[in-house]
């Protein structure tokens, strides 16, 4: 369980080999006493105790949560969060590491076996924003270390980075509706990490800026369409893996499918979301999401590009 999937198959091997190693070099095996009180603090936060052992040894590249011998390590490079902090131009990012690591073993990941997997990293990102928001960190803080990697795409055991940023914001929301009630003092800022952004094609940058981008487009949007009577088209999905088949999107932001009779069938509805990677989800009849970037891009919850969302054709 790596927090950075690029490095997965670098460290699997060596990391079996190494901790005995790692465990039985005090010089090099040392628990800074930072990190410590950085796990004592995550648990407070979520009133859990820490079940595991924390230990800081170069014997590994990044972070990981594993079991060995029986019991729980939580393995972190003092280096490697250094270097996070760096990028990241702050130290929640290390923070956020150590967060997504106990994510792993405090939802029982680490004791299954088959290795990471695309849901595991997910709920381990939602983890790591919830106890951000809770110790204090605004959501761009929050999603720092992961703002650093590249979206390269997922893999079959990590998803991409966009889902990841937008399941630690979905952390970050859940705990900041939990504590605003009784939250009295300065509400730390919800707006998400900046990515440098591609430049998008024309016509899909019009699309998008056609999309309503609060709650009274949405309204709007709405009174439109009744007062009309009519559905105008205003979008096209294009799926990969079957471009022939007619997906458009109406100005009510509902999905229709359109078969070769041209009979039409409302298949799924877009909504807004507060994440600036993923401002738009479709969600489906049997809730099965996908997410859309700002370009249209569609992606899946294991970061594969699946989609187009394009002006009609």
């Amino acid at each position: 369980m790596t927090f950075l999937p690029r490095l997965l198959t670098r460290l699997a091997a060596p990391l079996l080999l190494a901790l005995p190693m790692a465990f039985a070099t005090p010089v090099q095996a040392q628990t800074a006493p930072a990190a410590t009180d950085v796990i004592r603090e995550i648990t407070d936060a979520v009133g859990l105790k820490a079940r595991f052992e924390l230990r800081a040894t170069r014997e590994i590249d990044n972070a990981a949560a594993v079991v060995y011998g029986g019991k729980r390590f939580l393995l972190y490079n003092p280096d490697f969060l250094n270097a996070v902090n760096q990028a990241g131009h702050t130290d929640w990012a290390g923070i956020s590491i150590l967060a997504h690591e106990m994510g792993h073993h405090l939802n029982g990941h680490t004791l299954r076996a088959g290795g990471s997997q695309p849901a595991d990293e997910l709920e381990a990102d939602e983890f790591s924003g919830f106890v951000l928001r809770k110790l204090g960190a605004n959501l761009a803080q929050a999603q720092a270390a992961m703002a650093t990697v590249p979206d390269g795409g997922g893999s079959a055991t990590h998803p991409g980075r966009t889902p990841r940023l937008a399941a630690i914001g979905q952390g970050w929301q859940r705990a900041s509706g939990q504590i605003a009630a009784s939250n009295r003092g300065a509400v730390p800022s919800a707006a998400p990490a900046v990515i440098a952004a591609r430049r998008q094609p024309a016509a899909d940058s019009q699309l998008m800026r056609r999309l309503p981008t609060t709650q009274a487009d949405d309204d709007v949007v709405a009174r439109n369409e009744s007062a009309a009577g009519a559905v105008r088209l205003v979008g096209q999905l294009t799926f990969r893996s079957d471009p022939s088949q007619r997906y458009y999107l109406t100005n009510a932001l509902k999905v229709v499918r359109v078969d070769d009779e041209d009979n039409a069938e409302v298949v799924g509805r877009i909504t807004r979301t507060t994440n600036g990677t993923f401002p738009y989800v479709l969600t489906d009849s049997q809730q099965r999401r996908l997410f859309i970037t700002p370009g249209g891009d569609v992606y899946d919850h294991e970061g594969q590009r699946v989609a187009k969302l394009h002006d009609p054709s």
